[in-house]
This record gives structure tokens, C-alpha cells and sequence, in this order.
């Protein structure tokens, strides 16, 4: 068996005085693509986040590369990609700078960059499907493409594990299929994967397993559901799997 690269026991998480996860327990192997998915609102972001620190436990304890997270200090190991925050930004940055920022975890601040560097950060670029637009300004960019350099520069430090929020939300079919393939590629590397999203589209085939998070505790873990009743209709836009006991206005979103 792989060893485990995230272990969360009895996790919980509460926001003023309410309770946003409840009793999270979770293990992810090495090798695994594993997706959080579910309803907004049901914890899954917070879940995510509580693994790397973001958000403090209030209960529970959380384990990377068998090292308790308080303790864990081996951050370049790890490659995250918060929820879409635009990455111009407004800040006259090119997408090569941008991309090129993810190898300081690497080298450190002081040392310049060297031709390992500009090696990865080319890698990075080509696997995300932006090496024409390297020498552009991150800000006249698309969305989808704004979030393939957030990707990318995740990618340009070499992670073992990456982690990603919602990587595809809004993001144009183009870029979601750039990004299905800069994964796939990944964890043929040996990469480990833990995403957010609220619905599969072009990754659903590299996704090894799924979990289902509602109401801040996981209702399944497993393959990928079918969708199910009115969800698995042609015009419905969310094609995430759904619990069995989940209230149907949940998803009316």
C-alpha cells in the first residue's frame, strides 16, 4: 500500500458557534487524485483549507508526510491553488513572473533564479497550455487563463502534493481540458492530488476517488457517483454526485 501523504482524524471546525465540519476523518495515499465535492456550504473548502493550515482546528488533528501539521515545515513539498483570485490582480506582472514566483519555496528568497529554475517554470507553462503567452501581461488574460497560470505556477515548484480549490469554477471549456491534461500528467510524475469542485466536467476520468461532503461531514468515500433523478438530466449544469439522504434544496443552486 502507498503511504499516506494527508491523514485527517475526528477533524471539526466551527465558525461562531456554528459547526462548519463535524467529526472529518480522511487518509490520502500517494499516487491518489482525490475530489471533495458537494454542495456550496457544505464544508468542502473548509475541509481542504484545514488541511493546510488555513483554518485552525477546533477538535481533531491533522497529518502530512507523517509529520503533525503544527510541526510540518516542508512546504515546498506542496503546490496550492486557492479559488480563483485573479491573478493579475493589478499588478503589472507577466504570466512567466507569475509562474516563476512558485519556485521560491525551492531555491529560497536570497538565491537567484538559475536554469533549473527557468527549466520548470518552461515545464510548468507548456503543461498548462501558456507557453505562447509567457511575455504577457497576467492582466490581459482571460479567466480560465488567469487560473492555468495559478496552476501552473503551483506546478513550476515541483510539488509531491497538490491541492487545488476549485481549480475549473467558471473556467472555459479550453482551459479545463489544459488543466485535465497538466494533472494527468502530474500523477503520472507520481503526484498526489486533493481538489475541490463542485462538478467533474474533463477530469472526471483522472479522479481515482471521490468524497462527498454534506452538512460538515462526509457521506461517501469512494468511486465517482453517478448523478442521480433530476441531476442526471441533459440540462442540468451541476453533475456532481449527491447523498442519499440530502435535502434536494441543497442542490437548487
Amino acid at each position: 500500500m502507498n503511504p499516506p501523504v494527508i491523514t485527517v482524524a475526528h477533524a471539526a471546525v466551527g465558525y461562531d458557534g456554528r459547526a462548519v465540519l463535524r467529526d472529518v476523518s480522511l487518509t490520502v495515499t500517494a499516487g491518489e487524485v482525490v475530489a471533495v465535492l458537494g454542495a456550496n456550504g457544505s464544508g468542502k473548502s473548509t475541509l481542504v483549507r484545514s488541511v493546510l493550515g488555513l483554518v485552525p482546528l477546533s477538535a481533531g488533528s491533522v497529518t502530512l508526510f507523517d509529520r503533525p501539521l503544527r510541526r510540518f515545515r516542508q512546504w515546498e513539498r506542496i503546490g496550492y491553488v486557492p479559488q480563483r483570485l485573479g491573478a493579475g490582480g493589478g499588478v503589472p506582472a507577466t504570466v512567466r513572473e507569475v509562474v516563476a514566483s512558485g519556485r521560491l519555496a525551492r531555491r529560497g528568497i536570497l538565491r537567484p533564479p538559475g536554469a533549473a529554475d527557468r527549466t520548470e517554470v518552461d515545464r510548468a507553462l507548456h503543461a498548462v497550455g501558456l507557453a505562447d503567452r509567457a511575455n504577457d501581461a497576467v492582466a490581459t488574460l482571460s479567466g480560465g487563463q488567469q487560473q492555468r497560470t495559478l496552476i501552473a505556477r503551483a506546478l513550476a515548484g515541483r510539488p509531491e502534493l497538490l491541492v487545488l480549490d476549485e481549480p475549473t469554477a467558471g473556467v472555459d471549456a479550453a482551459s479545463q481540458e489544459a488543466f485535465a491534461g497538466a494533472l494527468r500528467e502530474f500523477v503520472t510524475d507520481g503526484g498526489t492530488v486533493l481538489l475541490v469542485a463542485h462538478e467533474l466536467g474533463p477530469l472526471r476520468p483522472v479522479i481515482s476517488r471521490a468524497i462527498v461532503v454534506h452538512d460538515g461531514s462526509i457521506c461517501h468515500d469512494g468511486p465517482v457517483p453517478e448523478p442521480a433523478g433530476h441531476h442526471a438530466e441533459p440540462d442540468h449544469d451541476h453533475v456532481h454526485p449527491h447523498c442519499d439522504d440530502e435535502p434536494a434544496r441543497l442542490w437548487s443552486i
